[in-house]
């Protein structure tokens, strides 16, 4: 007999949710949250979920209760005898606290995966990681899904004629150059200099882009400080233009207002959050497609990195 299947949502991702479950072909599971006086909320599941596989979405952008929301849904679910539970988080906050990079902080995302394991997930659904090793943090199932499965598609419907992607930073070599074998294509990385968080100081740009249509690529844009100063730099680098791609829109700040007045000509982001004002730089693509797709394979026990082969022979 098939294990049945539903899917919730807590109320800071409902709207790819919703998405999600209509790819899936199925209704959105009903959750309902009461919020106390005293500021406290308590979320419930308004149906059985006895012996079922539940997957419960949910983005742990700020403020801190989104995650405090999902924790207390997964440990709903746990004592309501859910089959199996599994956390699909689109974003997946405090990622960029993976290692002490000073003295006496804490791992915070070390400490996000104690916290997911502990209120009882079995499985963990999420996309483009800050950081890999992320994954390791974790004593249950990761899948690790990649939006270049919707960006390279993207791209390649633009048929720019002289395309170089590039990084707005050495610490996404590793994914640029991804990029730029699936594109067929060359890259350069910017060498940032930062003077405090969220502040960029000194840049340079290693590689030629003289005559080129750049595309930066990232995985979180938060002020779009170091994305409008790697644009600026490019085209003083003679480039013919210069788009970006990333996929978590935070738009922290004056974020929306500096792209705007920005050489980016587009920035095309995901719906892994939703968007706090929109332009017309802006192009968003949705991941629901490609969440329902990771569901159905978990479930049926299909291979997922397959989904991410581009013209290489898949797993059948």
């Amino acid at each position: 007999m098939p294990n049945k299947i539903k899917i919730f949502s807590g109320r800071a991702t409902q709207y790819l949710a919703k998405k999600i479950a209509e790819s899936y072909g199925t209704d959105l599971g009903t959750v309902v949250v009461t919020d106390f006086c005293d500021g406290e909320f308590q979320p419930s599941f308004e149906e059985n979920i006895r012996g079922n596989d539940i997957f419960i979405v949910q983005s742990t952008f700020a403020p801190a209760s989104n995650l405090l929301e999902l924790l207390m849904l997964i440990d709903a679910a746990r004592r309501a005898s859910a089959r199996n539970i599994i956390a699909v988080i689109p974003y997946f906050g405090f990622a960029r606290q993976d290692r002490k990079d000073k003295p006496r902080v804490s791992i915070a995302a070390k400490l996000m995966a104690n916290l997911l394991s502990t209120a009882g997930v079995q499985r963990i659904i999420t996309i483009d990681l800050h950081a890999d090793q992320i994954q390791g943090f974790f004593d249950v199932p990761v899948d690790h899904v990649f939006a270049s499965s919707i960006f390279v598609p993207y791209l390649k419907k633009l048929n720019l004629p002289n395309l170089t992607m590039a990084s707005p930073d050495t610490g996404g070599t590793r994914r640029v150059a991804t990029y730029a074998k699936f594109m067929g294509t060359d890259f350069v990385i910017c060498y940032k200099q930062r003077n405090k968080p969220n502040e960029v100081g000194r840049m340079a740009l290693v590689g030629d882009v003289t005559g080129r249509d750049v595309v930066l690529v990232d995985d979180i844009v938060d002020t779009a400080g170091t994305l409008t100063k790697a644009a600026t730099v490019i085209m003083e680098n003679k480039a013919n233009s210069v788009r970006a791609v990333c996929t978590h829109p935070l738009f922290s700040s004056n974020a929306v207002e500096r792209l705007e007045k920005s050489a980016i000509s587009e920035i095309v982001v995901t719906d892994t959050i939703p968007l706090k004002r929109e332009s017309s730089k802006i192009t968003v693509l949705s991941t629901a497609n490609l969440f329902a797709e990771v569901i159905r394979r978990v479930e049926s026990h299909e291979s997922i990195s397959s989904l991410f082969k581009f013209g290489e022979e898949q797993d059948k």
